[in-house]
C-alpha cells in the first residue's frame, strides 16, 4: 500500500491528514493558533507557529499510523491564500508577523491605487478586484514600515511568499522558494493570461522582483521534503479554495464548489478561457496542470463560520459551534433579525472594505437565540449574493451547489442554504474536501492515478432540497439586503 501526505494549513488552525492510495482517510492531526489583533482591523498570525503546529501534526501523523517512510510517495499542500510572510533568507526568520488575508490595514493603500485609476488594468490583468484582501499590498506595508526591509530586499537577503511557499522553504530546508499558479493569482501582483509576474504591478507597487517565489503547475516537482531524515517529494500545491474545487471534482465547465469555513468561497470551474466578470467576482486560476490553466470565477465572503465563533469567544452565548443548529431549530422564524457579519468590511460582491457588522430589528421580544439564528441564516444569505452575481456573468443557472467545509456539518444550515438558493446542495460524506483536493494533486503527480480515473469515481454525498416556497425565499432576501445597506458606511 502507498500512502499521501496532505499538508492542510488554515487560518486558525493547522492540520495533516494521511491517505492511501485509494483517498481513504488514515490518520490526521490538527492543532489551533493564536489569532492576533494588534490594532483594530489588523489580523496577524506568527508564521513560526504555523511551522511548528504544522510540524507537530505532521509527526503526530506518521506517529499515529506507524508506517514506513517509503511507502509516503508524495505530499500535497494547500493553504490559507492571500496571508503572506516576508522573510530573512540568510537567518530564514520572518522580519514581521504573517498578515492574514482578514487584515484591512492596506484598505488606504488600496483607494490610491484606485484614485490611480488602475482598477480596469488589475482586473483585467490579474483577474481581481483593488482590496486591502490580497496579499500585494501586505508585502508592500511589510516593505515600508519594517526597519531595514528595504535595505535588506536591495542585497538581495530577503524572500517572500504565501503561506504554502512558506511552508515549501522550511520542509525544504531553504532549498526551495516556489509557489503554484493558485497561489500566486491572489497576490494582486500574477498576470493570470501571460501567467508572470506583472512587472507594472511590482514596480507600481515598489515590490523587488527578486523576493518572490518561482509560480510552477499546482501539481509539479516542489523538492524533498525532509521529515525525520526521509526525504518525501512535495508534488502538489494549491490555495485551499482551488484544492475544494478539486477535491469536489468540479472538473467540468459549470460545476461548483462552496467552502464554509471561516470565510466562504464558491468557485465555479470555467475552464481555459479567461472571463473578466461584469458583477464583482474574481477571475481565478483553479489550476495548473502539464502547462494548462484551468480559470474558475470566485465569490469571496469574508465572514462565514467565524461568526459562530464569534457567537461563542466573544459574546459566550453558545457553549459549542454544534449548539448553533439546535438553536436555530427551535425557532420558528428569525423574529426578524438580521445579522450582517462585516467585521472586516464586505467581499463579494459588494467589496466595501470600510462596512461593518450590524445586527437590525431588535425588539424588547429579542432574545439570544434569534441572534445565533440570524448569525447562521447571515451565511446562506451571502451565499446567494455571490450564486446570483455568478449567474449573471456565466448565464449559467446551478441546479446543484457542492458543499464542503466544517459548517457544513450543520444540517440546519445546509437546508436553509438549499430553501435560500431555491437549489440543491449536495454535501460530501467526506466533508474534507481541501485536504482531499491537495491529496489528489499530490497522488497524481506521483502516479497513482489520473485526472480521468478521479472524475470517474463518484463521491458518496446527502442532498438538501429546497422546502420553503420561492417567494419565502425571496422576501426574506430582500430583507437581508435591506441590512446590507445599513451596514455600509
Amino acid at each position: 500500500m502507498k500512502y499521501i501526505i496532505a499538508i492542510d494549513q488554515g487560518t486558525t488552525s493547522s492540520r495533516t491528514i494521511l491517505f492511501d492510495e485509494n483517498l481513504n482517510e488514515i490518520a490526521r492531526a490538527q492543532k489551533e493558533f493564536a489569532q492576533l489583533f494588534p490594532k483594530p482591523g489588523w489580523v496577524e498570525h506568527d508564521a513560526e507557529v504555523i511551522w511548528e503546529t504544522q510540524l507537530a501534526t505532521l509527526r503526530e501523523v506518521l506517529d499515529t499510523a506507524n508506517i514506513p517512510a517509503s511507502q509516503i510517495v508524495g505530499i500535497g499542500i494547500t493553504n490559507q491564500r492571500e496571508t503572506v510572510v516576508v522573510w530573512d533568507k540568510t537567518t530564514g526568520k520572518p522580519i514581521y508577523n504573517a498578515i492574514v488575508w482578514q487584515d484591512r490595514r492596506t484598505a488606504e493603500m488600496c483607494e490610491d491605487l484606485k484614485y490611480k485609476n488602475l482598477e480596469n488594468y488589475i482586473r483585467d490583468n490579474t483577474g481581481l478586484v483593488i482590496d486591502a484582501y490580497f496579499s500585494g499590498t501586505k508585502i508592500k506595508w511589510i516593505l515600508d514600515n519594517v526597519s531595514g526591509a528595504r535595505q535588506l530586499a536591495a542585497k538581495n537577503k530577503l524572500l517572500c511568499g504565501t503561506i504554502d511557499c512558506w511552508l515549501i522553504w522550511k520542509l525544504t530546508e531553504g532549498k526551495i522558494h516556489a509557489t503554484d499558479v493558485s497561489n500566486a493569482s491572489r497576490t494582486m501582483l500574477f498576470n493570470i493570461i501571460n501567467v508572470k509576474w506583472d512587472e507594472n504591478l511590482l514596480q507600481e507597487l515598489n515590490i523587488p522582483n527578486n523576493i518572490l517565489p518561482e509560480v510552477k503547475n499546482s501539481i509539479d516537482n516542489f523538492g524533498l521534503a525532509n521529515i525525520g531524515g526521509n526525504n518525501i517529494p512535495i508534488y502538489g500545491v494549491a490555495g485551499d479554495q482551488q484544492a475544494a474545487l478539486f477535491g469536489q471534482r468540479c472538473f467540468e465547465i459549470g460545476t461548483a464548489k462552496n467552502t464554509y469555513g471561516t470565510g466562504c468561497f464558491m468557485l465555479m470551474q470555467i475552464g481555459e478561457k479567461f472571463v473578466t466578470s461584469h458583477h464583482k467576482l474574481l477571475t481565478t486560476i483553479a489550476w495548473g496542470i502539464n502547462g494548462k490553466i484551468n480559470y474558475a470565477l470566485e465569490g469571496s465572503v469574508f465572514i462565514g463560520g467565524a461568526v459562530v465563533q464569534w457567537l461563542r469567544d466573544s459574546l459566550a452565548i453558545i457553549n459549542s459551534s454544534e449548539e448553533s443548529e439546535q438553536i436555530a431549530a427551535s425557532l420558528s422564524d428569525n423574529g426578524d433579525v438580521y445579522f450582517v457579519p462585516a467585521f472586516t468590511g464586505l467581499g463579494a460582491p459588494h467589496w466595501d472594505m470600510y462596512a461593518t457588522g450590524m445586527i437590525t430589528g431588535l425588539t424588547r421580544g429579542t432574545g439570544k437565540n434569534h441572534i445565533v439564528r440570524a448569525a447562521l441564516e447571515s451565511i446562506a444569505y451571502q451565499t446567494r449574493d455571490v450564486l446570483q452575481a455568478m449567474n449573471k456573468d456565466t448565464g449559467i443557472t446551478l441546479k446543484t451547489l457542492k458543499a464542503d467545509g466544517g459548517a457544513t456539518a450543520n444540517n440546519w444550515l445546509m437546508q436553509f442554504q438549499s430553501d435560500i438558493l431555491q437549489t440543491q446542495v449536495v454535501r460530501p460524506a467526506y466533508l474534507e474536501s481541501t485536504a482531499l483536493g491537495a491529496a489528489s494533486l499530490a497522488g497524481i503527480g506521483a502516479g497513482l492515478f489520473t485526472q480521468d480515473d478521479l472524475a470517474t469515481q463518484p463521491l458518496t454525498s446527502t442532498r438538501f432540497k429546497p422546502k420553503m416556497k420561492m417567494v419565502e425565499a425571496d422576501e426574506l432576501y430582500f430583507k437581508w439586503h435591506s441590512a446590507v445597506n445599513r451596514a455600509k458606511l
